[in-house]
């Protein structure tokens, strides 16, 4: 994870999202709704999930940025992501328990979490002139494992998240064969 400004955390969390959307592309009906030997959730309560988390996530900036915007914290650009890096680094590859807020319903299909996926992004691309401007560093909210983080922080948040889930959905499609 080596970011050098907002705008590589953008382009970062796009690869992920096109990666997340072929893959979710590629499932049938059938496949979104199998929960294989090992695994609490089917690839449609995986995507569920993720739609909910990110739109979180999007709450989340835009009230930090609020903040930033109405204090004047104007931004120089810069972003340090080391500390942040390290966190992740520490629960990357383990099973984490998702709060009830953020569990899948098992009630949208793929489409409609894609859909829903769609409208953040195109909330978090709306965001983007407010992240280049304003730094959100003196605000922060809490994530359940790592604590309390920037807007910076969850936008970085948004993307590794979705790879994560990503790489789960592979796992899963590779169970069922």
């Amino acid at each position: 994870m080596q970011y050098s400004s907002i705008s590589d955390i953008y382009e970062a969390n796009t690869s992920v999202r096109t990666k997340l959307k072929q893959a979710l592309a590629s499932v049938n009906e059938q496949q979104a709704k199998v929960r294989p030997d090992g695994e609490n959730w089917s690839i449609a309560e995986v995507a569920e999930h993720v739609s909910i988390v990110g739109n979180g996530m999007y709450r989340i900036c835009a009230k930090l940025l609020s903040k930033a915007e109405a204090a004047g914290q104007s931004s120089d650009g810069a972003i340090d992501l080391t500390t942040f890096g390290a966190r992740i680094g520490e629960i990357a590859e383990i099973k984490l328990e998702a709060p009830e807020l953020v569990r899948p319903t098992g009630t949208k299909s793929i489409e409609e979490s894609l859909a829903s996926l769609d409208e953040t992004e195109n909330s978090f691309r709306a965001l983007l002139p407010i992240f280049e401007k304003f730094t959100t560093d003196p605000a922060k909210f809490p994530h359940p494992y790592l604590g309390d983080m920037t807007a910076v922080e969850w936008l970085a948040m948004y993307g590794l998240h979705e790879g994560r889930h990503l790489r789960q959905i592979k796992n899963i499609l590779k169970k069922m064969g």
